[in-house]
């Protein structure tokens, strides 16, 4: 039988309501790794706000970041998915822009990742999302429309009411790859806007085809739906969306519960 490779979600699925891994999960994790398990997570996060969260993990395969669009080794970080094209990246910004909305715009500018935005602009959901990350690198706030334009984008979230981000799901959803929900922790809705190729289907498919092996996923949320169909295993928490516990090999226990780490444990030694 093929090796197996095992790749978590975090924010709900491998993370505790915290935001943070517990001891117990930790110390199981870096025991299995320490074993022999390839084991990897693949997340929405950013590389940076990815080490925040998962300080003293250990991780054996390259690592999924901003729902697919890069994986990341030890070494460097590879961009797997083609960034927006110029045309559909003024598009996007302006339709928001002119709704009333903030889109945060991330991209490579100058070799490096940046996430622009207009301060005035933002909502209270965005605020806060803004505010715990206004000690980062990449914050750029901006007070020129036309920054927003600048480099290669990969990523756009806005962070608004339902009502307002609802009919831009529904005209970006078959052209681009977007993710529409509501965020767990702060119970703001959340837009999230990729080119079409970035989802972390496609970086676990590369993975996949990398390490010649089976795929054994773990996730909680919608942007874990495409992960779930390239899987040849796949368990969502009992916390998961029921959307993602339809398309689940099997339901485990809670994220509270370190039910991914006891399930790690259950696969690997079975």
């Amino acid at each position: 039988m093929k090796k197996m490779l095992f790749v978590t979600d975090l924010d709900g699925t491998l993370l505790t309501p915290n935001q943070m891994l517990s001891e117990y999960t930790l110390c199981t994790v870096n025991a299995l790794v320490d074993s022999g398990m390839a084991f990897t997570y693949a997340t929405a996060r950013s590389a940076e706000t990815a080490a925040q969260v998962t300080r003293g993990l250990k991780t054996s395969a390259p690592r999924v970041l901003y729902n697919g669009a890069f994986i990341m080794d030890s070494n460097d970080r590879v961009m797997l998915s083609r960034v927006f094209s110029q045309q559909d990246k003024y598009a996007i910004i302006d339709e928001l822009v002119a709704a009333g909305l903030c889109p945060v715009v991330y991209a490579i500018i100058d070799g490096a990742e940046k996430f622009t935005f207009l301060p005035d602009a933002i909502s209270t959901g965005c605020k806060w999302f803004l505010d715990t990350r206004k000690h980062c690198v990449r914050y750029n706030p901006t007070a020129q429309k036309g920054d927003l334009y600048v480099g290669e984008t990969f990523y756009i979230l806005c962070i608004d009411e339902h009502s307002k981000l609802a009919p831009f799901y529904e005209k970006y959803k078959d052209k681009f790859h977007c993710v529409f929900q509501t965020d767990i922790y702060s119970g703001d809705v959340w837009l999230e806007i990729m080119p079409k190729s970035a989802t972390k289907a496609n970086a676990l498919a590369e993975l996949k085809r990398m390490l010649d092996c089976r795929l054994v996923v773990f996730g909680d949320g919608k942007n874990d739906m495409d992960m779930f169909r390239v899987a040849d295993e796949s368990y969502a928490v009992e916390n998961a969306c029921e959307e993602l516990k339809s398309l689940a090999t099997a339901v485990i226990g809670k994220n509270s519960d370190d039910s991914v780490a006891k399930h790690l444990k259950k696969l690997f030694y079975k």
